[in-house]
């Protein structure tokens, strides 16, 4: 009976035909649940990192691990000049967990650490797989444990942190590249520079990329080898927890780039071969590894690991107040096939089986845990399936997560600049594509993330501009590669956030069409930083146009976030005249009229409304933006009937080539 079906099959009728499965999905879930807890909570589960890794207690130092494929394990460093010695040697407690007592005085903060585990036939060096603290050795390039513990450890600022529910304007960035000079930067220097420029800009939430301990830079922190360690490279745990206080204090967000879909081989630092078994956090055989991320898959089934998952999400909410989560590489979770090279075409493709249901077990658990932990906690999945129910409650039958990213606008828009002239470019298809999603679910809407701006990609603004992007960017370089660029990125990024279906992002640098591409050092380009860093500078250069996308980009978001345009969910279509290359279309009291046309400047066009008065608000062909200053943003703008006064109205503007207008209406009808 339909009445008894979760509400995501209530909701849409087309997935009644898949509602056991959707059923045995739950049941799995909830059984699970209840077999980790016992009939206590995830939250009270998921609390792994109170008890493995190294503590200072009121007798000294203790410090566990999980290794059941161990048979000696000793503790070497810095104290033992990283020798095997009797008094270092682990303790055999019960299901593979071991455990060392040691007295205060014999480690103190600052001394480095490892594991030496040896098994049945082998023994290696492990940083411990709880550690909360990885540096690298600048000379060796090793990566040890570091023994944690000042005398003054940080102290919040904001306890309890509560995030406003208003919809989410992301400033996606990664610490190490959001400075100007070619090098590595810091947590500091993100708080004191980038601070204060993102709250300027009007983001409200910002995704941070690679925080979690990785061995390689260059995979922007998604091979991470230490879950538990926020990486080293960037400064220290408290410079780490500063900045989310502060970001705090100016109302920002903070979200987290999270992992765990796979984990880097690598066995010395990370959890590759860690007892001297791949099978321990991974699957055997070629399910746990990834045929195309040269990484391992993790046991979704395994208790063991989902409270090690599940206790690493408590940890980066609770430790260092994060607000929520980005969920890398969930398409890849998802589907034993990785959902590599697959079109994802009818409902069939989520409910077959391809699907991991072990895998939809633990996102759902996961997205639990997280609301226990906090209720206002944000959860986004990056996953390009489209999966049904994949945003939307669990309480409702879904697996949890807030936001869905919206993986094929940016695809869409690359295919549409790639492939077709301007004049061939459907208005109507834009608006489609950019407002097509499952009406039960937000999604993060965004014209280019980091993926478009690294080394084999392009972003936008070098799509339209190439090679000009180097010679015609002065002020006094007239280009129309350049003019057709600049007007075509803010159209492009205005149609993608004023749409957006709940959240809209952008990556550092994207806003004013950075012009480098970001290539992380590597023996391929001589290990150089040249690349991998912002030219904040240029944003800033009277004399170049690239401020005029910046200022543009800070206008457009602060209209949109003053306005609270993103918490109205109906984005309504008015018109398209596809000959013209005219779309129009509301959200709210705000109109939005884009004139794609690449040559055609059109007078007293009429768009069809109901009565009213409006003012333009926002105009990318403002000279303040690089345009031509052709529309008259003082006057007010009032609809005309055709006919009488009840025939239909219209609002007659001067729509030059390669502009877009937003509009908003100043009279309200007054309820009587």
């Amino acid at each position: 009976m339909k009445e008894n079906l979760p509400k995501l099959v209530q909701d849409d009728k087309w997935l009644e035909p898949f509602s056991e499965v959707i059923l045995k999905r739950i049941e799995e879930a909830d059984s699970k649940e209840k077999e980790l807890t016992g009939g206590a909570t995830l939250s009270d589960f998921a609390t792994g990192h109170l008890y493995f890794g190294l503590f200072k207690t009121d007798k000294g130092w203790i410090i566990r691990e999980w290794a059941p494929n161990a048979t000696y394990i000793y503790l070497v460093g810095t104290f033992n000049d990283w020798k095997e010695k009797k008094e270092f040697e682990f303790k055999l407690l019960n299901n593979g967990i071991w455990e060392l007592q040691l007295d205060s005085l014999v480690i103190k903060h600052g001394d480095l650490y490892a594991l030496s585990t040896h098994w049945a036939i082998n023994y290696g060096k492990r940083v411990p797989a709880w550690a909360t603290r990885v540096i690298q050795d600048s000379q060796t390039h090793i990566f040890n444990a570091e023994v944690w513990a000042p005398e003054n450890p940080y102290q919040w600022q904001i306890e309890n942190y509560e995030r406003n529910n208003e919809p989410l304007l992301i400033y996606e960035a990664h610490i190490g590249m959001a400075g100007e000079e070619p090098r590595v930067h810091t947590f500091n220097e993100f708080r004191k520079n980038m601070l204060p420029k993102i709250k300027a800009n009007g983001y409200n939430t910002i995704q941070l990329m690679a925080i979690p301990e990785h061995p390689y830079y260059g995979s922007f922190g998604y091979h991470i080898s230490s879950f538990f360690a926020a990486s080293s490279r960037f400064g220290t745990p408290d410079d780490l927890k500063q900045l989310i206080d502060e970001a705090h204090k100016m109302g920002i967000s903070v979200v987290m780039d999270l992992v765990h879909s796979h984990a880097v081989k690598n066995e010395n630092e990370g959890l590759g071969n860690y007892d001297g078994t791949r099978f321990q956090f991974f699957h055997e055989g070629a399910k746990g590894e990834h045929p195309a991320w040269d990484s391992y898959c993790f046991n979704y089934g395994k208790n063991e690991v989902l409270h090690f998952l599940l206790s690493n999400i408590k940890f980066w909410l609770e430790e260092y107040k994060f607000d929520g989560f980005r969920f890398d590489g969930i398409t890849s979770m998802l589907y034993f096939d990785h959902g590599l090279g697959k079109a994802f075409t009818k409902y069939d493709d989520y409910f077959d089986a391809n699907v991991d249901h072990e895998a939809t077990t633990y996102l759902r658990l996961a997205n639990k845990l997280i609301k226990q932990v906090n209720p206002n906690a944000i959860s986004i999945a990056e996953d390009m399936s489209g999966m049904p129910g994949l945003a939307f409650p669990v309480e409702g039958g879904g697996l949890g997560f807030d936001y869905r990213m919206a993986m094929g606008v940016p695809d869409f828009w690359i295919k549409l600049i790639k492939e077709k002239s301007d004049n061939d470019w459907d208005v109507g298809e834009i608006f489609y594509q950019l407002t097509s999603k499952r009406m039960d679910e937000k999604v993060v809407s965004y014209a280019e993330s980091h993926d478009q701006a690294l080394v084999g990609d392009k972003t936008i603004i070098f799509r339209l501009i190439d090679k000009e992007m180097y010679f015609s960017m002065r002020k006094d370089q007239p280009n129309m590669t350049v003019d057709r660029g600049i007007a075509l990125h803010k159209m492009i990024r205005l149609a993608t956030a004023t749409t957006a279906g709940g959240a809209y992002l952008n990556f550092m640098g994207n806003e004013f069409g950075h012009p480098e591409w970001i290539d992380f050092p590597r023996e391929g380009n001589g290990w150089s930083f040249n690349h991998c860093r912002r030219i904040w500078s240029i944003s800033e250069d009277p004399e170049l146009k690239f401020h005029w996308l910046y200022d543009f980009d800070k206008e457009m978001i602060g209209m949109i976030g003053d306005n609270k345009l993103l918490s109205i969910s109906s984005v309504d279509f008015v018109m398209e005249n596809k000959p013209d290359n005219v779309l129009a279309y509301h959200r709210g009291l705000f109109l939005f009229v884009f004139n794609f046309n690449p040559t055609q400047s059109f007078t007293d066009y009429g768009i069809p409304l109901g009565s009213g008065k409006y003012k333009i608000v926002l105009n990318t062909d403002s000279g303040r933006f690089g345009g031509n200053d052709l529309v008259d943003e003082e006057i007010s703008y009032y609809t005309h009937p055709v006919a009488g006064a009840k025939s239909q109205h219209y609002l007659k503007l001067y729509l030059p080539a390669r502009t877009a207008l937003v509009l908003k209406k100043i009279d309200i009808p007054k309820v009587k």
